[in-house]
């Protein structure tokens, strides 16, 4: 296992993620819960930044889950959605923001993105092509 979902939130910086949609703005709060406690988190997403403080402020959604759920979304095991689906988090607020998790949290180590793994084959039989026909 990775890094957990505490680590992660604690070294996210606030620099440009062009993974996020341009026009995605709102806030997130997680609660994770653990051992009877509750811990905020209160992520703010706006023109493709997104800003952690410790906060148990109201936001446009408040997704709450076990600890080792979020540990396990940001290891990239865990899709948000599916998360959702076998009641492992709960929601109040904008659905819309749920799937920007998914965007935020890391991933699996040395995960690429499906367009980019496409661009690398078709670059590959360019070059295989090339030099078939140069023989």
């Amino acid at each position: 296992m990775g890094a957990t979902a505490e680590q992660y939130l604690q070294q996210l910086d606030a620099g440009r993620r062009p993974n996020l949609p341009e026009t995605t703005a709102g806030t997130l709060r997680l609660d994770v819960c653990s051992d009877g406690c509750t811990e905020h988190w209160y992520l703010t997403i706006r023109d493709q930044h997104v800003q952690v403080t410790r906060s148990a402020d109201d936001a446009d959604l408040v997704v709450r889950a076990e600890r080792r759920v979020f540990d396990r979304m940001v290891d990239g095991e865990l899709h948000p959605g599916a998360a959702l689906l076998r009641n492992e988090l709960t929601l109040r607020g904008d659905m819309h923001l749920l799937m920007m998790l998914r965007r935020i949290f890391a991933g699996p180590a040395g995960a690429r993105h499906p367009r980019e793994l496409g661009r690398a084959a078709l670059a590959r039989r360019s070059a295989t092509a090339a030099r078939e026909g140069q023989s």
